[in-house]
């Protein structure tokens, strides 16, 4: 896995920047600002991914703010350009889901994933506005997706690991109705700067529970761990090799603007005194597939790749990871050329750490 792919299983757009909810630990700089993708950037992009998705499956994942907050209307807008071989995905926070959305989401084919941190007592950090609790909301939203018969995803932020909660997490989304879930610990980056420096073992055994957890009732696709064995067979069958991409998947995340960063969507609205906006290129200047084959020469991609080629060289678990994230390596170490991070360590070293011990304290008694 060298470089970056010309050509990405996704993109990333961002209809408007708007959020309803007002999340302790959100990323997101321009959240309390209603700034709308016009529909000339859609169309732009459009160009780009129409072919690519007639070449085989190709996604577009829709990621605010709220990418409800946009409207349906002006969201239908959006859609309109692209293709019927187009996968529409949206990920949202599910607060404004009615029966309204739901025939739009059922009309336009699109698959919804939901933001929502496990039971009430789990939710605290998830707010309205005016710093009310959003649960009752995220629930009504979630009915309604069940009403209509709407399969959907949930994507789970975890703050602080400790025993009891993974088991107490993967009961709540079974009887929750989802069927995929991903777990993120919670990331320092972007304007959430609290730590995320975690105790190694409270870690590791969060995600060795939740192993277990899911293994007794396997329901749902837990999206960390079942990445997590599908590498360990591959290690044992010797086939390790063949998991990671040739080059990186640039995930070209397109903003309200028109604007395209490259590999971490969570760069995106900032700006820094030494590496500028982030930016590759804008689609309403520069056709989408033109700025992606020019990615690697954007200055801080480049320092970056350094950093995939010392983590090559320097860490057991490269072959897992595949060397971690732009962003979390920006927004933790301040540069992108650095190696190891806490996310690294939370959600890569501990995660499969986590899955080995597990299997090591359930292995069968030699005969």
């Amino acid at each position: 896995m060298r470089g970056i792919a010309a050509v990405p299983s996704y993109v990333v757009m961002q209809p408007t920047t708007l959020c309803n909810l007002d999340c302790v630990y959100c990323y997101l700089p321009l959240r309390a600002a209603d700034r709308r993708m016009p529909l000339t950037v859609a169309e732009a992009v459009a160009a780009s991914v129409n072919p690519w998705a007639a070449s085989g499956r190709f996604s577009v994942v829709w990621h605010g703010g709220e990418p409800l907050a946009a409207g349906r209307e002006h969201l239908a807008a959006l859609l309109a350009p692209f293709g019927p071989a187009v996968e529409h995905h949206v990920q949202t926070n599910a607060t404004l889901i009615d029966d309204a959305w739901c025939a739009f989401f059922a009309e336009h084919g699109i698959r919804v994933s939901v933001s929502v941190d496990g039971p009430r007592a789990r939710n605290g950090e998830r707010v309205t506005r005016g710093g009310r609790p959003a649960y009752d909301r995220i629930l009504a939203g979630v009915a309604a997706l069940r009403r209509h018969g709407l399969p959907f995803s949930a994507l789970a932020v975890v703050s602080r690991p400790e025993p009891g909660l993974a088991t107490e997490l993967y009961g709540y989304f079974l009887d929750l109705g989802c069927d995929v879930l991903g777990i993120n610990i919670e990331e320092t980056e972007g304007v959430n700067t609290r730590t995320n420096a975690r105790d190694a073992a409270a870690v590791t055994g969060f995600w060795a529970e939740l192993v277990g957890a899911w293994r007794r009732d396997p329901r749902i696709h837990l999206r960390e761990i079942e990445w997590s064995l599908r590498y360990a067979g591959a290690v044992l069958a010797g086939t390790s090799d063949d998991l990671l991409p040739r080059r990186l998947d640039p995930i070209p995340t397109v903003g309200h603007d028109g604007s395209v960063v490259v590999l971490s969507p969570e760069l995106a609205g900032f700006t820094d005194p030494h590496y500028g906006d982030f930016s590759s290129g804008n689609v309403l200047t520069t056709p989408l597939a033109e700025i992606l084959a020019g990615a690697g020469r954007t200055p801080w991609v480049g320092e970056f790749l350094t950093g995939v080629e010392a983590c090559r060289s320097s860490c057991p678990y490269f072959g897992f990871c595949g060397g971690g994230h732009a962003a979390n390596r920006y927004f933790e170490l301040g540069r992108f050329d650095g190696t190891e991070t806490e996310h690294c360590r939370n959600s890569k070293i501990r995660l499969l750490e986590g899955v080995l011990e597990h299997a090591r304290d359930h292995e069968s008694p030699a005969a």
